[in-house]
């Protein structure tokens, strides 16, 4: 059995990799992470605890732009999975669906809209979620299992669900409060 750990939307600048994404990530065969890293640090941290596939996201630093293609297709004890950044947007999956059907593959790991997504159909979407910057869902990755010519996906949660609008106004109220 393969066991892989896919991230995406990590958005790490100089912050370390939460704890529980690197004991994850450290336990699994590979690691995808599907963009948006932002710092050549975040993809070295991955890089450093097992085998790495990833795509660029739109807000990667320049250097991982130049370093990582946009789209990725890996094979995986027979099973073809596709990695790219952005293949949907919002909740409708239609651009996914299609992205996967161009790409040949029977996997595809998006990234990009922060929420945690796992449709079963005549092929597996899967968007990880953020660990770090969710919106409207828990911080999370999602784990990927491969035994002969079956493969399974899941969401892992890392915690309670989290409205960064509701961190942002609270931020600015600390604001005002300290200019007063």
């Amino acid at each position: 059995m393969t066991r892989i750990i896919a991230l995406s939307d990590t958005h790490l600048k100089d912050e370390e990799l939460p704890l529980a994404v690197a004991r994850l990530a450290r336990g699994a065969d590979i690691i995808l992470h599907a963009g948006d890293f932002v710092s050549v640090q975040a993809h070295t941290a991955l890089a450093d605890l097992g085998r790495l596939e990833a795509v660029r996201g739109n807000a990667d630093h320049a250097e991982l732009k130049r370093l990582l293609p946009e789209r990725r297709v890996i094979e995986v004890e027979g099973i073809r999975i596709g990695l790219v950044h952005m293949a949907s947007h919002g909740s409708s999956l239609v651009g996914a669906k299609m992205m996967a059907r161009e790409m040949n593959v029977q996997v595809l790991v998006f990234g990009h809209i922060h929420r945690p997504i796992v449709e079963r159909g005549e092929r597996l979407l899967i968007c990880p979620g953020s660990s770090t910057l969710p919106r409207m869902s828990a911080p999370s990755v999602a784990e990927l299992e491969i035994e002969g010519a079956s493969i399974s996906g899941s969401i892992i949660p890392l915690g309670s669900p989290v409205c960064n609008y509701l961190k942002f106004a609270q931020s600015l109220a600390k604001k005002f409060e300290e200019k007063n």
